[in-house]
């Protein structure tokens, strides 16, 4: 049960202790901060942009290219359904790919950049 009673003087917080403000503005300047924030940025920026042009030329297809859009492929199946489809099969795979290149390029970096923060206090 919580209450705004404070902790009984003479106990140390249950947590590690924290990095100062200081400390992390100090580390946004590193180069290796640097690094993973570009590692990031040259994997998240050119997926964001492909993924989005993508959804919307589906969009504009629907809108403006009805007649391809109904074009059957098999059955009653669409071109519009297979595209739609599509979409989460890419969503499914960019998620995928973002996990597999976190784990092997930005954790180990930012591990790195934690463990001397934390060390330095």
């Amino acid at each position: 049960m919580a209450t705004d009673a404070p902790p009984p003087e003479g106990t140390s917080p249950t947590g590690p202790v924290q990095p100062t403000t200081e400390a992390f503005v100090a580390e946004q300047s590193s180069p290796e901060f640097a690094d993973l924030r570009r590692s990031y940025r040259s994997f998240a920026f050119p997926l964001t942009i492909a993924f989005v042009t993508w959804y919307l030329l589906y969009v504009l297809l629907c809108n403006y290219a009805g007649g391809f859009m109904a074009t059957k492929v098999v059955g009653n199946i669409n071109v519009a359904l297979v595209l739609g489809l599509a979409q989460f099969a890419t969503t499914f795979l960019i998620a995928w790919l973002y996990s597999r290149h976190a784990a092997s390029k930005l954790d180990p970096k930012a591990e790195a950049i934690k463990s001397r923060m934390e060390a330095d206090v």
